[in-house]
């Protein structure tokens, strides 16, 4: 089988089930900014983290491809195959890592900067593409229905990351840096 097709020459792409859209529909651009927060996940898994750290990024990056299969699967009409949907439980799951996260954790008493070692760097870059991925979701579902549980795991997602980054900093020995005001 060839990579390319050539079947998105002229700027469309097909959805799954076959509709056709432009390359920059939301939808395309939603599940897009998904795959591009899943790369960045490949990249944090490169660097030195804490084990348990590392296993659930690996099966939250196979659950962000269930993910954008859900996204480039229309609601309406019904696959005729069985798609994978995100479900509450998915989302329930991140929240019980963050509270085991957070129980190592000193309680946030300020907003800290970005960076520390290379794995919690990363993770805060993680965040922020989780983010615009959420944005891209809402904008999404002001035009189209879509599986509300997707905007929940994706809000969760990020809290996760941001928990999940000062916990590889812990890990290394490395203090949170607190955000200060330059102007004053």
């Amino acid at each position: 089988m060839k990579i390319y097709t050539r079947t998105g020459d002229k700027g469309q792409t097909a959805l799954f089930g076959g509709r056709r859209v432009a390359k920059h529909d939301a939808r395309i651009e939603a599940y897009g900014t998904v795959d591009e927060l899943n790369s960045h996940i490949g990249i944090t898994l490169t660097f030195a983290m804490p084990d348990e750290l590392r296993r659930e990024l690996t099966n939250i990056s196979a659950l962000l491809f269930s993910l954008g299969s859900d996204l480039a699967t229309p609601l309406s009409p019904p696959p005729k195959y069985a798609i994978p949907r995100i479900q509450a439980e998915q989302a329930a799951a991140l929240e019980s890592s963050i509270d085991a996260m957070e129980q190592e954790l000193a309680p946030l008493k300020s907003f800290i900067l970005p960076g520390g070692t290379p794995a919690a760097a990363q993770l805060h870059l993680a965040r922020t593409v989780c983010r615009r991925a959420e944005r891209c979701v809402t904008e999404l579902s002001e035009r189209e229905e879509i599986n509300s549980e997707v905007q929940v795991y994706l809000n969760r997602l990020s809290d996760y990351l941001f928990v999940a980054a000062r916990l590889a900093n812990k890990h290394a020995g490395i203090e949170d840096r607190p955000w200060t005001n330059p102007a004053l």
